[in-house]
């Protein structure tokens, strides 16, 4: 008997089924963020254990790139090798119950307890074959370039236009882990600004600042290097057709949520950490450096202890011979 979590996967699939709930899902574009990365055929994998079909509208993304199915009322589900997640017209339980707990054995280096999510609301609009952002709305155009609607052509655009919002959607969602994490940071290093500026003492040792160090080096790395966070485009829209103007979509998701000035903010955050890490670590070098100066006084010190000793006692022995 298939358990109840496999069989509210099971129903969910179904075109044209409801779920208890469900209003709450209806119109909103839901990405949630729960791990570094995917693994990519993981997720094919548990995807179709649970019922799901994968690529239902033939759009030809590589898996590594996107997994696209569907849920509820026909909810369209993208998955990013990323660690995101993002949900059309599904309820938030829903949604978060397939990132933490059915799509957590594909997860790696998964963070559930501090998962992130963002939101936006969605309309579908018939009359437009084009899509767009207004404020906090996606508005989708739901007839295709030759005035029809319901066409495999046009399901084909619109899906395309959906992943390209919800790729801008995945990528906000995962910087806002990067400022988590930093916000942490800081929160574990805040005494050492108030301890330089009253003349204290550093009560670090150096096994913190290397660890300090290291976790601001990865975040860094993590932000500048290892994603896709500041690219103006991802791959996966390389090759699509410039008329459809994914390029546009994912753009305008960045404006609206601020994607752009917030990684700058991070930068800049990120420049202030490691004058804090630079400062502790030469406190750290000079504390070593006058660890190691007094080693040597005491080790001078030590020897002309042993010379003057020696020389009293051959002092001494002159002495009793000319007694002698």
């Amino acid at each position: 008997m298939p358990s109840k979590e496999k069989f509210l996967f099971f129903h969910a699939i179904r075109p044209g089924t409801a779920s208890p709930g469900n209003a709450e899902g209806t119109n909103r574009v839901i990405a949630i963020s729960v791990a570094d990365y995917f693994d990519m055929d993981a997720v094919i994998r548990i995807l179709r254990a649970h019922g799901f079909l994968i690529d239902p509208d033939e759009t030809g993304f590589e898996p590594d790139q996107v997994i696209h199915t569907r849920g509820v009322n026909n909810g369209d589900i993208f998955v990013f090798p990323s660690g995101s997640l993002v949900a059309w017209s599904l309820p938030e339980d829903v949604v978060r119950d397939l990132a933490t707990k059915t799509l957590l054995p594909a997860a790696v280096d998964p963070h559930v307890g501090a998962v992130e999510l963002e939101d936006l609301e969605c309309e579908e609009d018939p009359s437009r074959d084009s899509s767009s952002l207004k404020g906090d709305i996606i508005v989708l155009g739901m007839k295709d370039s030759h005035g029809n609607s319901d066409t495999k052509s046009s399901r084909v655009d619109t899906t395309l236009a959906k992943i390209a919002f919800s790729s801008g959607l995945a990528r906000s969602t995962k910087l806002a882990v990067l400022e988590t994490m930093l916000s942490k940071y800081f929160e574990s290093t805040k005494a050492i600004p108030t301890l330089l500026s009253r003349g204290s003492r550093l009560p670090f040792n150096r096994q913190f600042m290397l660890q300090k160090t290291g976790e601001l080096l990865d975040l860094r790395a993590r932000l500048n290097h290892y994603s896709e966070l500041t690219d103006s485009l991802p791959d996966l829209f390389w090759d699509s057709r410039h008329e459809l103007g994914l390029e546009a979509y994912y753009d305008q998701v960045g404006r609206a949520l601020d994607v752009g000035v917030r990684i700058k903010t991070l930068n800049q955050k990120m420049d202030y950490a490691q004058e804090i890490a630079t400062i502790l670590r030469e406190t750290m070098s000079e504390k070593h450096s006058i660890h190691l100066e007094w080693i040597i006084i005491v080790l001078i010190a030590v020897e002309v202890g042993f010379e003057l000793r020696r020389e009293w006692k051959e002092r001494k022995e002159r002495l009793e011979r000319k007694e002698i």
